[in-house]
């Protein structure tokens, strides 16, 4: 865990999670069914890594190597992110986006439970203050438009398990990666993902053709930069950092979520939003200086 300079980690975290908050933009822009575009952003993403995979020799040896119950874990874990796509993406049916998406990015509440349980990672009162301290912010930003009818709490209660439904797939990761290589692992995940996500998907009565050039623009978009450049990055990070950390930086995902909508939707910062992304910050800031100093 030790083997890479930390500041550099975290410089790398800090993109990843950007990358990351894009996705809600392409989403929006999108007019595509949820499993769908959750699909191809899966499905493209694994085209893209799979050459790097087939032509690299010790990528081929690894996946060769492979034992059952690394193939099993890595399906299970596409299941996992899979799962975790249909709900949340099903949960916008029934609540607001940013009911959703502060309930998504809840998710270090899992981290900081399973990974005392699962791999015994103690947390100090800084590092615990500061994690509650950034989903404080993450909920003043989404504070407004909570509701409280019936069918919205429906949403909400799918959001809050799509949380648990990452974790899940980080902890796999976790634990998967520390014999296993990015490629392997990440081509495993998302080809699995595609493959529960188009099932969904035909199942529920969907095209997998029928869309828009813009559509295929956001698919390409939504795999090469908020996957690619954004989740994969999580997946290599987990070799050096654990899931609690990893989902800390996620609950900023909001921050960059905001700022984004600004210049692409034209959508205004609030003095809410304003808040809420300060305390984000600082809630990140505290959660990995002390980290840094454990």
């Amino acid at each position: 865990m030790e083997t890479m300079n930390r500041k550099y980690l975290y410089i790398i975290l800090f993109f990843a999670a950007f990358s990351l908050s894009t996705s809600a933009i392409f989403v929006k822009l999108s007019d595509a069914p949820s499993t769908i575009i959750a699909g191809y952003r899966m499905l493209i993403s694994t085209v893209v890594l799979l050459p790097f995979l087939l032509f690299n020799k010790s990528n081929r040896s690894a996946l060769r190597k492979l034992s059952k119950k690394q193939w099993s874990l890595g399906m299970l874990s596409g299941f996992f992110l899979a799962a975790h796509y249909a709900l949340w993406f099903e949960s916008l049916r029934f609540t607001s986006v940013a009911s959703s998406t502060v309930l998504v990015t809840l998710q270090p509440l899992f981290a900081f439970i399973g990974g005392y349980f699962l791999f015994g990672e103690k947390l100090t009162r800084q590092s615990l203050f500061g994690g509650l301290l950034a989903i404080t912010g993450s909920v003043i930003i989404g504070w407004q438009d909570f509701q409280i009818s019936g069918v919205a709490l429906f949403g909400d209660l799918l959001a809050f398990i799509a949380a648990g439904l990452i974790t899940g797939y980080f902890f796999l990761g976790q634990e998967l990666r520390k014999k296993l290589s990015l490629l392997p692992y990440a081509i495993i995940g998302y080809g699995s993902s595609a493959l529960f996500l188009f099932t969904y998907s035909v199942i529920s009565g969907f095209s997998l053709t029928d869309y828009s050039a813009n559509n295929w623009l956001w698919f390409v978009c939504l795999a090469l930069i908020s996957t690619i450049l954004g989740q994969t990055i999580f997946n290599w990070l987990l070799r050096w950092l654990s899931t609690s950390t990893i989902s800390m930086s996620i609950v900023g995902e909001p921050v960059g979520t905001c700022i984004l909508a600004y210049f692409f939707l034209r959508q205004s910062v609030t003095l809410q939003q304003a808040i809420g992304i300060t305390t984000i910050l600082a809630g990140i800031a505290i959660f990995l200086m002390k980290k840094k100093q454990a």
